[in-house]
């Protein structure tokens, strides 16, 4: 549909919500080691609960997506905001490694699929002409990253003055604030088209499904979630198991997120000009070199500032320009639900990148084989999404029907 919102409008209510779910989410790094001191529990216990919640967030993902292409993103953005609220408070109160896994991992993972970027991006495609999208998207992404910047501070703060168990209850406060501002983003947008015309959404995945470059495209973005997941979880704790005061990694988490910002804006703009896919290339081989330099050279506090400032520009900027191909080559109408399926892959790496930091630390004391398959996997990350073509599908028919 033509846009009939104003841009500012689009980008303001969809960025905040961004900002506010990815903002939180990146904070659970930080309660690792007082929740785990407090329990008793082993580091195995809290990365498998935050590995079943980006398992979880893929998982549901495709249908969230494909809810908010069917019937409006206004309602899964309600919904996900009040299991947000509840997967919050349920971590607060949970004592056990089950209860943990069911709250911090099951509900707000299922949480997480309704409020961030695939069902905001739903929305976007729809209100955006398709010169804008790489950009606004880039702007909404670097929202999340401000989300990181900004809350990672005030949640060591927080949890440094009145303790893990509060921060929680207030950032379950938070987390509802998602609810008025998924009506102000989706308020004046034309009803979804129900009737069943055209393609449905089964003939659509279906037509995802053997386009060699859509299957690229989520293999390689399996990477991007092992890589960042792990990092997000485990640098903190790894650079105290080095020596290292605990306000380094807090700072650097912070400048992860700070850097990011501008990554993932630019990423957005480039992706305008350049050919998403070299970007993309780019993107995780860069990631391999800064990690193995990172582990090559002395370990200082200034060597991990600089090396979260160049990982914060390549974090999430695979974001705008994944996205960006999805909606290129297949259009916007199942936007959602296809761009979902391209995240599950996502999260499936996130889920083993977090889980296998702790497994492997817990049975080795050391996070290096993890690191080594960071760098492997960018490495492969990059080749594959070299080959990727980047015209609609539509366009590419056309172009055959007059051979």
């Amino acid at each position: 549909m033509p846009a009939t919102r104003p841009l500012a409008s689009v980008l303001l209510y969809a960025a905040l919500i961004v900002c506010v779910a990815m903002g939180i989410r990146h904070t659970f790094g930080l309660f690792l080691t007082p929740m785990s001191i407090a329990h008793g529990w082993g580091r195995e216990v809290f990365s498998l609960a935050i590995a079943l919640q980006n398992l979880m967030w893929g998982a549901a993902q495709p249908f969230a997506g494909l809810l908010a292409d069917r019937y409006g993103a206004r309602r899964v953005l309600w919904i996900g905001s009040l299991l947000y609220v509840i997967g919050l408070l349920g971590m607060a109160w949970s004592s056990t490694g089950d209860g943990l896994a069911a709250s911090a991992g099951l509900v707000i993972g299922i949480a997480q699929s309704g409020v961030t970027y695939s069902v905001v991006f739903s929305a976007m495609g729809k209100l955006l002409p398709p010169e804008r999208r790489s950009w606004a998207m880039g702007i909404v992404a670097a929202a999340g990253s401000f989300g990181q910047f900004l809350m990672v501070p005030v949640a060591a703060g927080l949890i440094g003055g009145l303790g893990w168990f509060v921060t929680l209850l207030i950032f379950a406060l938070t987390a509802f604030l998602i609810v008025p501002l998924g009506t102000a983003l989706t308020r004046g947008m034309n009803a979804p088209d129900t009737s069943g015309g055209g393609q449905s959404a089964g003939q659509a995945l279906t037509q995802a499904m053997r386009e060699p470059g859509f299957v690229l495209l989520t293999l390689g973005y399996f990477v991007c979630g092992f890589q960042v997941v792990f990092i997000g979880v485990h640098l903190p704790a790894y650079l105290l198991d080095k020596g290292l005061n605990g306000n380094v990694g807090i700072v650097a988490l912070a400048l992860i997120g700070l850097f990011n910002i501008f990554g993932t804006y630019s990423a957005g703009i480039l992706g305008q000009y350049w050919p998403k896919r070299y970007l993309l290339t780019g993107i995780y081989l860069s990631r391999s070199v800064v990690i193995s330099l990172f582990l090559l050279l002395p370990l200082t506090p200034i060597s991990v500032y600089v090396f979260a400032a160049v990982m914060g520009l390549l974090w999430l900027s695979t974001v705008p320009l994944t996205n960006a191909i999805v909606a290129q080559v297949f259009g916007v109408r199942y936007l959602g639900m296809l761009s979902g399926f391209v995240f599950f892959s996502h999260q499936i790496g996130s889920f083993l990148g977090v889980w296998l930091g702790g497994r492997l630390y817990d049975s080795t004391g050391s996070y290096d084989i993890v690191w080594a398959i960071c760098i492997a996997l960018g490495v492969i990350a990059a080749l594959l999404n070299l080959p990727i073509k980047e015209s609609s599908l539509e366009s590419r028919q056309a172009a055959a029907s007059t051979v």
